[in-house]
């Protein structure tokens, strides 16, 4: 493994509208999200699976300690914004880990946004007016 000599590996990932500024060390200290433990940011196994697939498919866990800072969006978005910058992160640790991370799709943003609302039509994005006549 090329192991970087750096003390804190930063990563940012983002998902919708979700932003989040990883800063990962090596330790066993835990890792917090927005000042609170991660098991209890993201409570729930399904949760806990998504966070930690990063480091299963690297064969890192319980190596690093750090502090991630997660804004916008929902919990869902948030979730998948702290995977991806836990993979870039990662990757900044160890180059070497890139085609493990890339290979289980962790390195992939995922573009897709709420549709924006259009004027003159409906409320929504893809509504349409209904017409008057029969």
């Amino acid at each position: 493994m090329a192991e970087s000599t750096q003390k804190y590996f930063n990563g940012v990932g983002r998902r919708k509208t979700s932003t989040a500024r990883v800063s990962l060390e090596l330790g066993k200290d835990g890792i917090t999200v927005n000042s609170k433990p991660i098991e209890q940011y993201f409570s729930g196994i399904t949760r806990e699976q998504t966070y930690m697939r990063p480091f299963k498919v690297t064969n890192t866990l319980n190596r690093f300690t750090g502090s991630i800072k997660v804004v916008g969006g929902g919990w869902e978005s948030q979730l998948e914004a702290v995977a991806h910058g836990i993979s870039r992160a990662l990757m900044a640790f160890d180059d070497s880990l890139k085609s493990n991370l890339r290979k289980n799709k962790l390195l992939t943003r995922d573009s897709r946004m709420k549709q924006s609302r259009h004027y003159g039509l409906a409320q929504k994005a893809r509504a349409k007016k209904s017409s008057p006549k029969r």
